[in-house]
């Protein structure tokens, strides 16, 4: 088999990477571990930054997004019993929309396979070689279980934090864990409000979000080591209900449709580039999910590299795929920044509530961050900062 470039994982990275490509006319084939029906299901971010639904409309792929994604102008932020409004649109014009991480995911793929793209599903033992020469390849075994060959100029590793790209060389790390993890459920309840609240609470973060007029997301802080299955579902939502607690707001509640732990860490890969290998989405980095980052650093990443890719291959002008790393980490380092900052001012640090014992559990550290949140809510500077980094910088933004 011979291709332009091939891509490892049908998330939105590399499934976006391939539409892009294909829109400059360079070639590529699409290798998943997963079944199509799992990659369309499975839940994860929901945020969409202003400059992604931007890009998804300029390639066409927001028919679907702009009929039932879910605008939203701001967020709350709410402490000391009270609720602060950070207003987007009147602090930097611009908002959000709250639209799932699979529904993106739903609709590349349909506009691929309407373009008669090659995905292939479910293949296994995947090998990727020569990627430091000029004839990188990869191998790998399909549904039946027979070997292939995938030969091609460039590999683009969009397989995620547990893939095989990243291990092909040996990146310098930058990680951090946190002391807690996120509860997380989804249900079967209409949202009381069209709009996130973000709740910092004596007893622990709280998060109020939304999939759909009929879907709401909810998270609460746990400890680490937390088996979802120990929470049942009446004492999820009395946790939700007090941690999010406020004049006029209750939180309704209804059939749970799914429920996880989700750990909390940072991480980054530097060079996201080795040879002829290219990282791009959580294969190169991870972002707590306090700043809802994640899949927008992703979609940020392969814009970046399917203009180099094709800029390359079309030209033979090596210049942006020569600076793809250096580009895509300076919007990486910034949003993990934002998402240290958000997930430090919001979540309760103390080591009852962690989990772990000495994890800046003092009341100097408490007071510290609530001074942090009534600046915030205070001062037009600095929610104005926080709203410009929330809605997402414009590409091109020197950072």
């Amino acid at each position: 088999m011979r291709t332009q470039v091939g891509i490892v994982g049908a998330g939105p990275a590399g499934l976006l990477l391939s539409h892009l490509l294909a829109r400059q006319g360079i070639e590529s084939v699409v290798l998943e571990s997963r079944s199509r029906s799992y990659v369309e299901q499975r839940v994860r971010a929901g945020v969409l930054e202003h400059p992604t639904v931007e890009l998804l409309r300029e390639v066409g792929l927001a028919d679907r997004l702009d009929r039932e994604g879910m605008p939203h102008e701001g967020i709350s932020l709410r402490f000391d019993g009270g609720d602060h409004r950070i207003d987007f649109t009147d602090l930097v014009g611009r908002g959000i929309t709250v639209y799932g991480q699979q529904e993106v995911v739903k609709d590349v793929i349909a506009a691929r396979l309407a373009d008669g793209a090659d995905i292939r599903f479910e293949v296994g033992d995947l090998t990727i070689d020569g990627v430091t020469t000029d004839a990188p390849s990869i191998g790998f075994a399909d549904a039946e279980g027979r070997r292939h060959e995938l030969r091609c100029d460039a590999v683009a590793g969009c397989d995620g934090f547990h893939g095989v790209s990243r291990g092909v060389y040996r990146p310098a790390v930058y990680d951090r864990e946190y002391p807690f993890a996120w509860l997380g459920i989804l249900a079967k309840a209409a949202p009381t409000q069209n709009e996130l609240v973000y709740a910092n609470h004596d007893n622990g973060f709280a998060l109020y979000s939304m999939r759909s007029p009929e879907i709401t997301r909810l998270y609460l802080q746990v400890p680490p080591d937390t088996d979802a299955a120990d929470w049942s579902d009446a004492r999820i939502w009395d946790e939700l209900q007090t941690r999010l607690a406020a004049d006029g707001f209750t939180v309704n509640e209804g059939p749970l449709i799914e429920k996880g732990v989700t750990g909390m860490r940072s991480f980054v890969a530097e060079p996201m580039r080795h040879g002829r290998l290219f990282l791009a989405g959580d294969a190169a980095h991870i972002v707590p999910p306090t700043g809802a980052k994640g899949m927008n650093l992703a979609i940020s990443d392969v814009r970046v590299l399917s203009d180099a890719l094709s800029t390359w291959l079309r030209t033979g002008d090596e210049t942006g795929i020569d600076t793809y790393s250096e580009r895509c980490l300076r919007r990486v380092w910034r949003a993990e920044h934002f998402s240290w900052f958000m997930t430090s001012m919001l979540h309760n640090f103390d080591p009852e509530s962690s989990g772990v014992a000495g994890f800046d559990g003092d009341p100097f550290s408490r007071k510290l961050q609530l001074a942090q949140l009534r600046y915030t809510v205070s001062s037009r500077a600095a929610a104005t900062s926080l709203a410009e980094n929330y809605v997402g910088l414009p590409y091109g933004a020197a950072l």
